[in-house]
């Protein structure tokens, strides 16, 4: 695994052991990345279920403002601590995992550009509770124009909306896919990323 592009291009990082964690693949991230590419500069990235942290990584990489990351996995948060500290990141990682994370950063009045989520595929319950809480209660944590993005099994759709968000984008590639979301009030104003 390593960073595909900016600043950190070509930098190896170190991924969890184990079969606990499935990390984003490099092509993956590249189509992923290439959708952000004009929203990462100066925006406030959070990572959720960040594992390695390679999606995070990527996005400081790029020129992301702040970088914010959700892991509970033992194996998981000490290869994203070596990757950050290997790089020079300097990034919150918060061990106590994504809703500690998220009503913090609500409480403290962040506000993101975009949050990327990628709980384990068989935990559907990580994405809905996770995904609702983004689009009710933690609505302002979104900054006008943000993007939600869920990776998730290619052949297991996730629902179209979830409160006040709603998904306008499905990519897939092999086996994964990744769900776009905004608010439901910007569809209308915003292109297709």
């Amino acid at each position: 695994m390593r960073v595909i592009a900016g600043s950190y291009r070509s930098r190896l990082l170190t991924a969890p052991r184990g079969m606990d964690t499935r990390p984003t693949s490099d092509r993956l991230r590249e189509t992923l990345f290439n959708v952000f590419a004009p929203r990462i500069e100066g925006s406030i990235f959070i990572d959720l279920y960040a594992g390695s942290g390679a999606v995070g990584i990527e996005a400081a990489s790029r020129g992301a403002a702040a970088v914010y990351f959700a892991e509970t996995e033992r194996a998981a948060l000490t290869a994203l601590r070596t990757n950050l500290q290997a790089l020079g990141i300097r990034a919150q990682v918060e061990s106590g995992g994504t809703p500690t994370l998220l009503k913090r950063l609500l409480a403290a009045g962040e506000q993101a550009g975009i949050v990327f989520l990628d709980p384990p595929y068989e935990a559907a319950d990580e994405y809905d509770r996770t995904l609702r809480w983004l689009g009710g209660e933690g609505l302002n944590l979104l900054a006008p124009g943000a993007i939600v993005v869920a990776e998730h099994r290619s052949k297991a759709p996730l629902p179209d909306r979830f409160g006040a968000i709603e998904s306008y984008r499905t990519l897939k590639q092999g086996d994964a896919g990744l769900t776009f979301y905004r608010r439901a009030a910007e569809s209308a104003d915003l292109p297709s990323a």
